[in-house]
């Protein structure tokens, strides 16, 4: 007994499952990200640098860890073999805060000038029934850009970047129960600023009362104690009245069923919430490698635009002191 008493029990370490490179469907490379911070950081812009990371979620660093001695290269030396295609990167200087997209390991690079942004905590305060599952980041987040077709070269350049910051998906072979979150961007041409928005993705049965609705999902006996009869369960005034998400703009016909309630062939009702964060970007610039490089575009004019303007106006000075002298 003693000789068992001091046997060490051996137990085999559980491997951890690796997330594939190339997307088994469209059999493109999976991209991956780090968002990480250039400079020091207040502490609500932080906190933007957490949501953002859950935001970019499963593929990409959670936790990454940063120092203040970290450059630039260190986190291309780690990029490479860990298969990371695009850096998000926080900073802020004395007169705003900026996001910076770039793709490694050339560029280009995005510099945007973050106007607004509100946390996702915040959003969540702001609601009255807040909705964010943790099963909600197990896929990554549908991208739609709307208002960047004017055809003008950044904008596409912008397109390009975001569209391919998540991973690309087959409208045929695609499961809806993977579509959980969609990321919106909208540009504004009047205003040349970029509405960043996060959505939560869930479909509701229509013409299904709310109460019959979560006695379906929560898989609770109903309190029938005050009720004469089981029909006044479904019909009582409150529930069974509702009309929430009838609008036949809003609603789709499944192909299949997508849990208990959603069924194959029945129309429901498609419900967007905000979980955040959100952001209010203005594209300042696009430089040709990563954070470096010749500018592609800057909303102030690049170097030789300003070198021609200041020709153009030296000509037209000249050419009425000319007209003057006559």
């Amino acid at each position: 007994m003693a000789r068992l008493r001091n046997r060490k029990m051996f137990v085999r370490p559980t491997a951890k499952k690796k997330q594939a490179d190339v997307d088994h469907i469209t059999g493109d490379k999976i991209p991956r990200s780090f968002v990480f911070a250039r400079g020091k950081l207040p502490g609500s812009l932080r906190q933007l640098q957490m949501n953002l990371r859950k935001l970019m979620l499963p593929f990409t660093a959670l936790k990454l860890k940063e120092k203040k001695r970290n450059s630039l290269k260190d986190f291309l030396n780690v990029a490479g073999p860990m298969g990371v295609t695009h850096f998000l990167m926080l900073s802020k200087t004395e007169t705003a805060p900026y996001l910076r997209v770039a793709r490694t390991p050339q560029g280009p690079t995005l510099t945007f000038k973050i106007h607004e942004y509100s946390l996702a905590v915040d959003i969540a305060q702001s609601q009255l029934h807040p909705r964010c599952p943790q099963d909600l980041f197990k896929n990554a987040p549908l991208i739609v850009l709307s208002g960047f077709g004017s055809g003008e070269e950044h904008l596409k350049l912008t397109t390009v970047m975001f569209q391919n910051i998540f991973p690309a998906i087959d409208v045929n072979t695609v499961k809806l129960s993977s579509c959980q979150r969609i990321v919106l961007l909208n540009y504004n041409k009047d205003t040349k600023l970029v509405d960043f928005r996060h959505y939560s993705i869930r479909l509701q049965p229509v013409g299904v009362s709310r109460r019959l609705r979560k006695f379906v999902q929560n898989h609770q006996v109903p309190d029938l104690r005050n009720l004469q009869d089981v029909s006044d369960f479904v019909s009582k005034v409150g529930y069974g009245s509702e009309s929430e998400g009838d609008d036949e703009a809003a609603t789709v016909t499944l192909a299949n069923d997508l849990g208990r309630v959603n069924k194959a062939s029945t129309k429901s009702a498609v419900k967007l919430q905000e979980i955040g964060p959100r952001m209010t970007l203005q594209l300042i610039k696009i430089e040709e490698g990563l954070c470096s490089g010749g500018v592609i575009f800057s909303e102030y004019g690049t170097a030789s635009e300003k070198r021609q303007e200041k020709n153009q106006n030296n000509g037209e000075d000249a050419e009425e002191n000319d007209e003057d002298s006559d």
